[in-house]
């Protein structure tokens, strides 16, 4: 079984990932279950500058569509809320959607680099609180600008031990050093291997143990073969993480890896 913790639909900054390709390709390369966010939540371009607010839809727009995808593919598809943080935090209506979709939402997911907001900005305290309130998960991505290091979602999970807290990507774009060593400080906290090297997985397991790290990829951001070439027809990564990393680990360590620390930690059956 493989659960892939970090996948996308949507529409956004050069990025077109509509949801047929999401199914076509967990389809194609075995991906039992997917926790899915929707990229048009983005607030901020790749260059910190602010996406024109003609350009923007609400969040709750965007999680309502999120949530239809999802509810017509409940046993594939589960929902991360993509907060926006910078200009709006959750509110009532957000809430009734949270109750009324509990069953196709496992977490929130927060886009420091989008948002321009550092998870551990006393901004926001509203949305640990609701994470509190309906038992959520924070993902994260961190790397690419100073609001995304993943100190900040260190220091959040820090101050929140009651919930639980993934880095997504491990600090992209760097040497991992920093993430790989804030992934041993607190139970709360965990990495996921979006574009992170196989080496780097290794040595998590290694120094901190096999529940550390959840299985995660930005699907299908390069295409609808995103799990086998990259844009430029190279290898994808996650070849290697599907083929060679099963004789790396032990059967137990491969699959705590690729599937049984996501059914934990966002309370997904395995059985779907």
């Amino acid at each position: 079984m493989i659960i892939d913790t970090h996948t996308h639909i949507g529409r956004m900054i050069g990025f077109n990932m509509p949801p047929e390709n999401l199914l076509y390709s967990m389809e194609k390369y075995g991906i039992d279950f997917a926790l899915v966010s929707n990229v048009e939540a983005a607030e901020f371009d790749h260059k910190g500058r602010r996406i024109p607010f003609f350009l923007q839809q609400k969040q709750n727009k965007i999680l309502r569509k999120t949530l239809k995808f999802a509810g017509e593919h409940s046993d594939k598809v589960g929902v991360l809320v993509w907060l926006k943080i910078h200009s709006e935090l959750p509110d009532g209506e957000m809430v009734e959607l949270i109750e009324r979709n509990r069953s196709l939402i496992y977490g929130l997911k927060l886009h420091p680099f989008h948002s321009r907001t550092a998870p551990d900005d006393e901004l926001m305290e509203p949305v640990y609180e609701l994470a509190r309130k309906y038992s959520l998960p924070i993902v994260s991505h961190t790397g690419g600008c100073e609001e995304a290091r993943s100190v900040h979602l260190y220091n959040a999970a820090k101050a929140h031990p009651e919930l639980n807290f993934v880095m997504v990507h491990m600090d992209l774009g760097t040497d991992n050093k920093e993430a790989l060593d804030l992934l041993g400080k607190l139970p709360n906290l965990y990495g996921d291997t979006t574009w992170v090297p196989v080496s780097t997985t290794l040595e998590a397991i290694k120094r901190f143990g096999s529940e550390k790290m959840l299985f995660g990829s930005d699907n299908p951001i390069d295409g609808r073969d995103t799990y086998l070439h990259n844009k430029t027809g190279d290898r994808s990564l996650y070849q290697e993480y599907f083929n060679e990393l099963r004789d790396k680990l032990s059967a137990e360590d491969y699959n705590n890896l690729m599937y049984k620390n996501a059914a934990r930690i966002f309370k997904i059956k395995e059985n779907l």
